[in-house]
This record gives C-alpha cells, sequence and structure tokens, in this order.
C-alpha cells in the first residue's frame, strides 16, 4: 500500500464505481466490501487511517451487555454474531476474552447469571464460552487486586477483544488486496453534480503538497463518524444534526491495580447507570468509558477532569489500591456518532444514553448515501448494508456479499497472543526478512518497548504512515498505553522516518516538536 502509487492511481482513472468518505472503521469496512463484490473502489481520508474514533474505543469485540439490559435483542444479536465472524477473519488481532462481574448479592447473583447465560445462548452457533459462577475465593485467585469487601463471588464470562488501530491498518491493506485504493491525509473538500443535480463524484484537496482532484464516481458514500454533516453540508447547503457526538474516555494504569493479565473486570451499574471496564492491553490495564454529550466535534478530543475524576472514583471502589490521577499513564478520547432519529435532526437535542445504537442508511435526493451510528463490532454488517444500498441507488450489478467468511489482510492463527509481531501476521515474516539482510534494523526504538527500527521502515513503505504521530499512536500504539514512553520514543522514530520519506532536519525539528505537543495531552496533569 503505496500513498506514491494510490495518487497516480487517482491521476490515471476517469470513473471510479464507489468514492468512500472516511477511514475509519465504518468506511473502511464499505471500501473492502465493495472491492471484494469486484467495483473500482477509492477511500479518501482527511488524516490518518482511525485517526478518529475507531482508535479510541475499549478495544472489545462484543454484543454489548448493557444493549441487552436495555432490552436491545436485535444489536445484541447482530452484535454477538459479527463478533464470531471477526475472530474468525483476523485470529492475529482479535482473541476470545475473560471477563469477572463482582456480586454482592444473591440479587445479582441470579440477575447477573441469568443474563449473562442468555447473552451466551443469544450467540448460537458463533457461542465462544459459557457463563458460570464464581466464588469469593475463586474471584479473589483469577483477580487478585480486586476488593474482598462485601464480595459474595462473581460472575464469569467470554466476550472478544481486539486491537482497534491495528484491525483499521489491516482493513486499509485488505482493500488494496481486493484492487481497491484507500489514501490517507487526504480530505474532500466539495461535491461535484451532473445532471438533475445527482452526485457524480468529489473534490478532493491532498493535504501533504495542497494539490486538488476531481475525481468521478458513479456512487459516492458519507461514511465520516461525527462529521457526516459537514458532508451533508457540502450536499444541501443546509444546517443538520443528523448525529450527536457522545465522548468516551479512558484511562490507562500500570497492570498492578487488576494484578491479573488474562481476566478483565466488567462493572455493571456506574453512578451514571454505565457499564465500566478494566482490561488488561498490551501489558497494561484499560480503564473506561464514559458517556458525556457534546456540542462541538474534533479530531483530537480532551477529557475533562470529571471523566478523569469519575474513573478513578468508580475504579476506587472495586480495587484493593485506588489509582490516582499519578497513575495515569495515559488518557485518551473519542467520540461515538450516535444516530439521531429523524425527530431530532433540527436541534440535536436528545439525551446519549437514550440514543439506540443501531446503524442508520440515509440517501439524499441527489444520491449521497450516508451511513452513521453503529460500533466496531457490527462494522462489517453495516458496510454489507450500504452496499446492498449502493447497489440499488447507482444500478450496480448486484453481487454478493462475501465479506463474512473473507479473511482480512495477514490472517494467520499461528503464534501466541504475547508475541511481539503476531500483529502483523503473515506480514511477520516479511519484517524478519527485512532484519535478516539488515540486522541494524533489528534494534530496538526503546529498551521498555519491543519495536524495532524495521517495524518503522515497514510502517512507512507498506502502510502509508506519514508522520511520528501515525507510527506511536496507530502503528505501535504507544501514545495511547504511554504518553511519557511515547514522548520520548519520538526523536528515535522521527530520525528513521526522515530517512525513509527523504525529509530534511527541519522536517525532523518539527515532528518531534509536534508529537511532543499532542502526546503532553495525554498525560493527567496536561488535562484542564
Amino acid at each position: 500500500m503505496d500513498r506514491k502509487s494510490s495518487l497516480k492511481e487517482i491521476e490515471e482513472t476517469g470513473k471510479w464505481d464507489m468514492i468512500v468518505i472516511g477511514g475509519g472503521a465504518t468506511g473502511l469496512g464499505v471500501a473492502v466490501d465493495a472491492a471484494s463484490r469486484g467495483f473500482k473502489t477509492l477511500l479518501l481520508e482527511q488524516a490518518d487511517f482511525a485517526k478518529g474514533t475507531s482508535s479510541r474505543s475499549t478495544k472489545l469485540v462484543h454484543g454489548g451487555v448493557r444493549y441487552l439490559a436495555q432490552g436491545n435483542i436485535r444489536l445484541v444479536r447482530e452484535a454477538l454474531r459479527e463478533r464470531g465472524y471477526i475472530l474468525k477473519n483476523v485470529p492475529q488481532l482479535a482473541r476470545r476474552q475473560t471477563f469477572i462481574i463482582p456480586v454482592f448479592n444473591t440479587w445479582e447473583k441470579m440477575k447477573y447469571l441469568a443474563g449473562m447465560k442468555l447473552y451466551d445462548w443469544m450467540a448460537g452457533k458463533e457461542q465462544i464460552g459459557h457463563a458460570k459462577w464464581l466464588s469469593k475465593a475463586k474471584v479473589i485467585e483469577s483477580m487478585p487486586g480486586i476488593k474482598g469487601d462485601r464480595l459474595k463471588g462473581g460472575v464469569l464470562y467470554y466476550d472478544g477483544q481486539f486491537d482497534d488501530a491495528r484491525m483499521a491498518i489491516s482493513l486499509a491493506l485488505t482493500c488494496d488486496d481486493l484492487g481497491g485504493t484507500a489514501l490517507n491525509y487526504m480530505k474532500v473538500t466539495g461535491l461535484l453534480k451532473g445532471e438533475k443535480g445527482k452526485i457524480n463524484g468529489v473534490t478532493a484537496t491532498d493535504r501533504e503538497n495542497g494539490t486538488e482532484y476531481p475525481i468521478h464516481a458513479g456512487i459516492v458514500v458519507n461514511a465520516t463518524g461525527v462529521f457526516v454533516d459537514e458532508i451533508h453540508r457540502m450536499d444541501t447547503g443546509i444546517e443538520e444534526k443528523t448525529v450527536k457526538p457522545s465522548q468516551g474516555v479512558h484511562l490507562v494504569l500500570p497492570p498492578r491495580f487488576l494484578k491479573t493479565d488474562e481476566n478483565a473486570l466488567m462493572i455493571p451499574k456506574t453512578d451514571d447507570g454505565r457499564v465500566l471496564f478494566m482490561v488488561p492491553w498490551h501489558g497494561h490495564l484499560l480503564a473506561g468509558t464514559t458517556d458525556t454529550p457534546l456540542e462541538e466535534h474534533t479530531l483530537e478530543p480532551r477529557a475533562s477532569d470529571k471523566e478523569i475524576e469519575f474513573i478513578l472514583r468508580t475504579a476506587e471502589k472495586y480495587l484493593k489500591e485506588a489509582p490516582s490521577r499519578k497513575d495515569v499513564l495515559s488518557v485518551f478520547a473519542g467520540l461515538r456518532p450516535l444516530a439521531l432519529p429523524t425527530s431530532d435532526h433540527a436541534t440535536g437535542k436528545k439525551n446519549t444514553k437514550d440514543i439506540s445504537r443501531n446503524h442508520v442508511l440515509q440517501v439524499s435526493d441527489t444520491g449521497l448515501i450516508t451511513i452513521t451510528g453503529g460500533k466496531w463490532t457490527t462494522y462489517r454488517k453495516m458496510a454489507e448494508d450500504t452496499m446492498d444500498k449502493a447497489i440499488v441507488v447507482g444500478n450496480l450489478p448486484d453481487k454478493r456479499c462475501i465479506t463474512s467468511t473473507l479473511k482480512i489482510h495477514g490472517w494467520s492463527d499461528k503464534g501466541k497472543s504475547e508475541e511481539v509481531l503476531k500483529m502483523y501476521g503473515t506480514d511477520a515474516e516479511k519484517i524478519l526478512t527485512m532484519i535478516s539482510a539488515n540486522p541494524d534494523l533489528g534494534k530496538r526504538i526503546d529498551d521498555a518497548w519491543p519495536f524495532t527500527d524495521a517495524e518503522v521502515v515497514w510502517a512507512v513503505r507498506n502502510e502509508m504512515a506519514r508522520n511520528v504521530e501515525d507510527i506511536l499512536a496507530r502503528r505501535f500504539r504507544v501514545l495511547f498505553l504511554d504518553a511519557k514512553a511515547a514522548i520520548r520514543m519520538a526523536p528515535a522514530v522521527a530520525k528513521i522516518m526522515k530517512e525513509e520519506l527523504k525529509k530534511d532536519e527541519e522536517w525532523t525539528e518539527k515532528q518531534v516538536s509536534e508529537f511532543t505537543k499532542l502526546a503532553s495531552e495525554y498525560l493527567v496533569t496536561a488535562v484542564n
């Protein structure tokens, strides 16, 4: 996946079957589905793939226990089925995860055990385990960091965990494998219209050099998450709110607070009525998430002190050692694009907890297809529904969806989850070959982290990484795990990228300066 080649493809292609705007989970899913059906497909992303919400999730592939409690049976069944597809189609990035719900009285035992048994049953043939009751002693043995006060036992159940940012990169590579083109740092600035006012393409600007491209297509799909209304405004010129941003914040802590790298803690009801997770992830402990309604949206949302304190306060109730602000290694926020009911489009006013997590498809009078809502777990189903609609709207050949069994780029069920290069799947062998040819590339970037110079080179050459943030946030995930470590690693990464991208020393210094400023915002002490 080479950016220069992708730009050349844009210049040489007269008309695409499909243009997808947005390089997050939904857009990438649509692009993969379209390319797998044989359509000439182009995806355009204004920043890096998964720069926004899609790299800031709780890292879970799940049906949604909270949605079950709300009675949203259809969403839960759909998500459990999709969970099974992800576990099969991308085993190098997704795996089964054990969760424990702490129980403090007999009523909770009956309620949660029955609920999780139902959850398992609803998965049908995609079931991945059986919920069961654990004694107090067994819960403490399985999760030594948990408080024993008042604890009666716990309900153990199984769900899925994955690496969201790496999943996005793998989907972009899959699109490329299938003959599609995915391009980052290409901002759509306008919509092209032909006869009768129907959309027949976009104008897009390369954010690296300012070049503007008119690009024609039979169908344009708006899959831009919290930015969908900006694309709508290009289409109609009307201000309308079709999505409500909801901010979810996560804190990353050292693993000592839960004292397990196998079991995750699920808190079924926080003070605000949400579910909160504490999940082992890449040798750290991920705690979240919040649900804070916002009126504004941005690519780099910031956690509020209130959200940080809410997670710390909740954790204190369940952990022997109460974490404090000084223990937080990184804090990150993402914005969920919750689809508003049509009746709320004028004002955008609705409590985020009352908005369905189902995805919504819309087709404008000009033929623009918009997909909103949903979540990572159901990205494939959202893409399938979008493409089925696109075939009708665009009068395209009726080709069936094959993505439920499509193996994602790098597919490999070999290797243990802790192996350093497992996330690359079959590409790991190519990286090892690079190191074999040039042993200097096998040098670690930082003694405390497993990543090597070769992986930076690989990401630039094959994964369209364009700057230090792309590497440390979404290719390596260090920024999300330990912001101070990411700042420490930035100069070494910039130096390698400088050589690969043929940049000068001024570029290197600017990269380090900009990344340091960005990463400082992921430190709790820097949050206002």
